[in-house]
C-alpha cells in the first residue's frame, strides 16, 4: 500500500510539475504591435503601405490620426500621427522584416527610387550575416531604420 501511495504522490507530482512549466512557458509575451509616432502620417502611411506593402487593417479611433498596418498573422504596425520633427536615429536600432526572395524585394525597392543598403549603406549588395541570411537597410519617412531580410527561421 505504502509503494503504491508513493508512486501516486511522485506521477502527482510529476504531472503538477510539468503544467506548471508548460503554463509558464504560454505565459510568455508575444508581439502584438509596434506604435510609431509619426511627423506626416500620409507620408508614413504610403511607405509602409506602398514600399514596405503592408496592408492597412480596420483601426478603432477614426481620428484621422491613427493608420493600422498588418505586418504578421498576429502583429501589426501602428502608425500616430503627432511627432513634432524627424529626428535621426541609430541604424543598430531598428526593426526587421523577413521576405521570400531578397532580390524580388529589392527590385521592387529599386523601382519605387528607394534608398536601401547593406549596414555601412555604402552597397546595394545585401549584407550577409554569419549565419548566411541576407539583409538590407532602408529608412521610413521618420529616419527609422528597417532590416529587411530573408531568414527562413
Amino acid at each position: 500500500m505504502i509503494k503504491k501511495s508513493i508512486v501516486f504522490k511522485f506521477f502527482s507530482l510529476m504531472l503538477l510539475s510539468g503544467m506548471a512549466i508548460g503554463a509558464f512557458a504560454q505565459a510568455s509575451p508575444t508581439s502584438d504591435h509596434v506604435a510609431l509616432y509619426v511627423k506626416d502620417l500620409k507620408k508614413s502611411a504610403d511607405f509602409y503601405e506602398n514600399v514596405m506593402m503592408l496592408p492597412v487593417i480596420p483601426e478603432p479611433f477614426h481620428d484621422g490620426k491613427h493608420v493600422w498596418l498588418r505586418t504578421g498573422e498576429h502583429s501589426q504596425l501602428h502608425l500616430i500621427q503627432g511627432a513634432a520633427a524627424v529626428t535621426d536615429h541609430d541604424i543598430n536600432s531598428h526593426f526587421a522584416y523577413t521576405v521570400p526572395n531578397l532580390a524580388d524585394f529589392t527590385k521592387h525597392l529599386d523601382e519605387m527610387q528607394v534608398k536601401y543598403g547593406n549596414w555601412k549603406q555604402d552597397s546595394k549588395n545585401p549584407q550577409l550575416r554569419p549565419d548566411g541570411v541576407k539583409q538590407v537597410y532602408l529608412q521610413d519617412p521618420d529616419n527609422i531604420w528597417i532590416e529587411v531580410n530573408d531568414d527562413k527561421f
